[in-house]
């Protein structure tokens, strides 16, 4: 099974649920770049503070922000990985290529979950997070087709990308993700 994995799609899509799942099955790391900006958000520091008036506003944390937090911890990990969240855009891709050259462990797939705006809204406000409202939601959806959207081009065009749909339950995603990663 391929070990070094992007997870990519719209927030709700549920990267994050699959990541966990097949990160304990598989004994893969799981870099939630989400979780990392959340964890800090949390320690209440200045930077957090930052973040947090960023992701309130549905808007992107700065690529050199998270290309930071990701280098650390890969160059940490030569076993196998998954990122979810990250990359976010096109620059980041090409800074994530260019890192994963130097310390030699390059992308095997990119997945990416596909489901409709509707779904998604329901399943995001239904999680209950202080920084899911509908406005909030909708403009993440926003910034995700202008900024990350990009990305399915980038890695079909590296021959890496794999769709798999994001609706239906959650065993029947995982046996899709499987399935794509042979």
């Amino acid at each position: 099974m391929k070990q070094r994995l992007i997870f990519l799609g719209p927030p709700g899509a549920g990267k994050g649920t699959q990541a966990q799942k097949l990160c304990f099955n598989y004994n893969l790391s799981h870099f939630s770049t989400g979780d990392l900006l959340r964890a800090e958000v949390a320690t209440g520091s200045s930077l957090g503070q930052e973040v947090a008036a960023v992701m309130n506003s549905g808007e992107l944390v700065s690529d050199k922000l998270v290309l930071s937090i990701v280098e650390t911890r890969l160059e940490s990990n030569s076993d196998g990985w998954l990122l979810d969240g990250f990359p976010r855009n096109v620059p980041q891709a090409e800074a994530l290529e260019a890192l994963l050259q130097k310390i030699c462990q390059p992308i095997e797939a990119v997945l990416l979950f596909e489901l409709n705006d509707e779904i998604l809204i329901e399943r995001l406000l239904s999680r209950g997070r202080a920084d899911d409202n509908e406005e909030v939601i909708r403009n993440r959806l926003k910034v995700y087709r202008e900024q990350t959207a990009p990305l399915i081009d980038y890695y079909n065009a590296h021959g890496l990308l794999q769709s798999v749909p994001g609706d239906g339950e959650v065993a029947d995603i995982s046996l899709r993700i499987e399935n794509c990663l042979g």
